[in-house]
């Protein structure tokens, strides 16, 4: 038995159905075309068994790319070697609707291939409820994706390159021709206007946009001096016309002028001027766009001829696409179409009679180097219009293959061989091209480096941002943490001075206790810690101190002033002739009389 699989390409993803078995199937061919139409007949004949979405628009782009070029992407094949069934008794065999990307799995994978039949069926049924067999897949958004699949998928197959476009050029001839008549009528009123003040000027300069420059600088003739004889020739670039025009000015018939009308006149011709200095821009602008568009046709006719042609054709495609005869009497279409009706004589040449080469060829010759023109014309149109890297070398051959011809109508020389001189040009535009690409792939280089330095300046800003982020908050850490040590060290001080106080406190008792107090001395204030102890003096004898309590037994005693003298019989705080006060013994009792006898007493604590 044989197991069907077909592949289905979709602009959301690639999917995996499982058909009933082949044979029924093909027994069944009538009943699966009817059931294409209902969802329902069709569920029971296709299941889906694996769907596999694309992850982006880019890898969607991708994997159409590879189908399209009968190349097996990766995603395709880990998707089909997953979800394919492999060993067993059934064999498996898969359907795709495309021959090429077919015979690419066959040689990749190793599987059995099917195209059409049955496969082109269920695949027709599968493209019609796609969005019914893959659940979470709605028609809008299936629409949508493939809307999107077939936008990229056709930009990236029509190559556009910005700089070669053909319409900027169509503008451009256009605006040049309206701006030549704007420029001529409008300094045909200047000549007039101005005409009434100084109407030799007329006379001396013939040029229209001089004649507006001279009407702008003069004003009013009368203002006209020796000292404005080296303004005016820079204008004419002609020193005798510059004396003419001071000459004139002094013995002119024309009437005087108020300064409002001589504002007024000004005022017109500096925009007469500045359409000049415009029209020369936008002449240089073309000669640019004609080198960059089609390179050939404006070395071997000229940019404005060449320019008037692909206009009159729409563009340059267009111009690529038209025979030699009809680039010959392009241009001239009413003579042409007239002569047709009164069965006259038809036109020899149209917009190409403006070009140079018609003009030098003898009468009897223009309708020859027309034709001639006309072919070579074609030639190089149709090079500019498909070739990736345009070079002018075409188009200079071209051109002296036109003038030798023009030489040879003249003397008889023979020309050379067309043969050898596409020869020549072919070799000449092989070097170029290589040149060029050796340029681009420079320039592309120092691109690239640019962009380098760009990241890595971007990264490095990047880098000391987060440095001086991370000082900042270890600023901010190392603050709180003072301030967190400085509360808990206020804690640890007041501790310490609480310590230190009971300590000095208990040193002090002790050293009263050992050098003894007077009995009626007041009570002394406490001395701070960097002061010395000063010993006490020696109480006279018979004074009485109170001493607290009585002494404790098994102690040595003999009266002392001040307090006892000890002799312990125990090693401990104690020892043999200490002075005990109330302070360190409280149980010791004061001395019965002034002089008292040496004593024992028991020890009980």
């Amino acid at each position: 038995m044989v197991l069907l699989h077909v592949l289905f390409e979709h602009a959301s993803g690639y999917a995996l159905f499982a058909v009933k078995e082949v044979e029924e199937i093909g027994m069944l061919l009538p009943q699966v075309e009817e059931s294409v139409l209902n969802i329902g007949k069709f569920n029971t004949v296709v299941k889906l068994a694996a769907f596999f979405p694309f992850k982006s628009a880019q890898a969607a782009l991708e994997n159409i790319n590879a189908i399209s070029e009968g190349v097996v992407h990766a995603d395709l094949k880990l998707f089909l070697e997953t979800n394919l069934p492999s060993g067993g008794k059934k064999k498996a065999m898969l359907g795709v609707a495309d021959g090429k990307i077919g015979a690419a799995l066959q040689e990749e994978l190793g599987l059995s291939i099917q195209t059409g039949g049955v496969v082109a069926e269920i695949i027709r049924g599968v493209r019609l409820h796609f969005h019914s067999l893959v659940k979470g897949l709605t028609a809008q958004a299936a629409s949508k994706a493939q809307l999107g699949l077939g936008h990229s998928y056709s930009r990236a197959k029509v190559k556009f390159n910005v700089n070669r476009a053909d319409n900027m050029i169509i503008q451009s001839i256009a605006l040049l021709d309206q701006l030549d008549k704007d420029i001529n009528t409008f300094s045909m009123r200047v000549r007039e206007w101005y005409g009434y003040h100084f109407p030799e000027l007329i006379k001396i300069v013939s040029d229209n946009a001089t004649y507006c420059r001279l009407a702008k600088l003069i004003g009013n003739r009368k203002e006209l001096s020796e000292e404005s004889l080296e303004s005016l020739e820079e204008v004419t670039m002609d020193g005798a016309k510059a004396q003419a025009i001071l000459e004139a000015s002094r013995s002119s018939m024309g009437m005087d002028i108020s300064p409002i009308d001589l504002i007024n006149i000004e005022s017109f011709s500096s925009r007469v001027v500045s359409l000049s200095a415009y029209r020369q821009e936008l002449q240089e602008y073309l000669r640019s766009k004609m080198g960059q568009v089609a390179p050939n046709l404006a070395a071997l006719i000229g940019e404005v001829v060449g320019a008037r042609l692909i206009s009159h054709a729409g563009s340059l495609t267009n111009l690529a696409k038209y025979p030699a005869s009809t680039v010959q009497i392009l241009g001239a279409e009413k003579a042409l179409f007239r002569a047709l009706k009164t069965r006259g004589n038809t036109p020899k040449y149209g917009l190409i009679f403006h070009s140079t080469f018609i003009g030098r060829a003898a009468a009897k010759n223009k309708g020859r180097i027309s034709r001639y023109l006309a072919n070579k014309c074609t030639i190089a149109s149709r090079i500019d219009c498909f070739s990736e890297l345009p070079t002018s070398v075409f188009g200079d051959k071209l051109r002296d293959q036109v003038e030798e011809r023009l030489s040879f109508y003249e003397t008889g020389e023979t020309p050379r061989k067309n043969l050898d001189v596409m020869k020549e040009a072919v070799a000449e535009a092989t070097e170029v091209a290589a040149e060029m690409k050796r340029k681009l792939e420079k320039k592309e280089k120092k691109e690239k480096k640019r962009e380098k330095r760009r990241l890595e300046a971007l990264s490095t800003a990047e880098g000391e941002e987060e440095e001086e982020e991370e000082k900042v908050e270890v600023k901010k850490m190392k603050s709180n943490g003072d301030i967190e040590a400085q509360e808990n060290g206020g804690a640890e001080v007041t501790s310490v001075k609480k310590k230190k106080k009971k300590k000095a406190a208990a040193e002090e008792e002790e050293g009263a206790a050992t050098n003894g107090v007077e009995e009626a001395t007041p009570a002394k204030k406490k001395k701070r810690k960097s002061e010395a102890v000063e010993p006490e003096p020696e109480e006279e004898e018979g004074t009485d101190i109170p001493v607290p309590g009585s002494p404790p037994t098994g102690v040595q005693l003999a009266p002392v002033l001040g307090g006892w003298e000890v002799s312990c019989p125990r090693p401990g705080p104690f020892s043999c002739s200490s002075i005990c006060c109330p302070a360190v013994c409280p149980s010791l009792g004061p001395p019965s009389s002034p002089n008292p006898e040496p004593r024992t007493e028991d020890w009980n604590t």
